[in-house]
């Protein structure tokens, strides 16, 4: 039986504060899930529209449902939010007044033990976000070399065993193909001393989300997505990001101070002569996070960080 589609919107108000929206606006909600940001917007807009974006089947066809009523002034499209200039192209649409990422895995993601995201239930590896992709999980652990194992799981996941658990990967493949997340949840569990094993949650928890970030190329996406995005923005518009992970939040944080300051003149310069002019400024000086109910609350919003970047006039 199927799921519902629940994923609770983390730092919802601070993120529609945050668009600062015009009821007659033209919006994207990038990473649409549940459609609980985007239930918000469209509540908001009057004349406006709002496009929502997500790469997940069973997320569109739930953000349907929830967004029903808003159907006048709402388009659903499936695609990634790399795509956004393109998805906006083919609708006619030249330039938007605000844009929201959720850069969070859904918990329906999580919590359907078919989409293999988690390590609570032994299914078989996958994790692909979009169902059309052809990379999963158990190809990344089956497949990738013993250094690229290790790097992707010590960058992405920030394990201090990371090294322990990509030999080991690597060793038992060698007698068999890895192929259920229970399989997968023993080799980490036996690479990590005893001691270090309730550090932090659950011994897996790190090397399956540095193997999604992986498998999704969610970095990747997100590093190139970032200067065409801003471009989008009509003057006065804004992109709100909200972040899950530190690798995430510092791509943002480094595109933000890039498309504000973006001359590349000495420091001993007395005047800029590269011509690069700013294309905005940074409304979050540091990140916005969540509150306290907020964090005890939902467990997921504790690693969450908002940042905001208006477009110049």
């Amino acid at each position: 039986m199927a799921m519902e589609f629940n994923h609770r919107s983390v730092l919802l108000e601070e993120t529609i504060e945050g668009l600062a929206i015009k009821p007659d606006g033209i919006y994207v909600d990038g990473t649409l899930g549940g459609g609980g940001h985007s239930q918000e917007i469209a509540a908001r807009l009057g004349k406006g529209r709002l496009v929502g974006i997500d790469q997940d089947e069973a997320a569109i066809v739930a953000a349907g449902q929830r967004l029903e009523k808003y159907t006048d002034k709402v388009t659903i499209v499936r695609s990634n939010y790399r795509n956004t200039k393109s998805v906006l192209d083919m609708l006619g649409i030249r330039s938007i007044d605000g844009m929201l990422l959720d850069l969070g895995v859904s918990s329906y993601q999580l919590d359907a033990p078919e989409r293999g995201f988690s390590y609570r239930y032994d299914t078989p590896l996958d994790m692909r976000m979009d169902a059309r992709g052809t990379l999963t999980a158990k190809d990344i652990v089956n497949h990738y070399e013993e250094r690229e194992l290790y790097r992707i799981i010590k960058d992405y996941g920030e394990e201090k065993c990371a090294k322990n658990i990509a030999r080991n990967i690597v060793r038992a493949r060698q007698e068999k193909p890895v192929e259920t997340t229970g399989e997968l949840n023993e080799i980490i569990r036996a690479s990590i001393p005893a001691k270090m094993r309730g550090e932090k949650g659950h011994p897996s928890k790190r090397t399956f989300q540095a193997i999604r970030i992986e498998c999704n190329r969610e970095l990747e996406v997100l590093r190139d997505s970032l200067d065409e995005l801003i471009d989008l923005l009509n003057p006065g518009g804004r992109l709100c990001i909200i972040t899950f992970h530190s690798l995430e939040d510092r791509i943002v944080k480094t595109a933000f101070k890039r498309a504000e300051n973006p001359c590349t003149c000495p420091s001993s310069f007395p005047v800029c002569i590269c011509g690069k002019k700013s294309r905005g400024k940074v409304i979050t000086g540091k990140p916005i996070l969540p509150g306290e109910e907020e964090r005890s609350g939902n467990p997921r919003a504790k690693s969450a960080k908002l940042r905001i970047f208006e477009k110049s006039e």
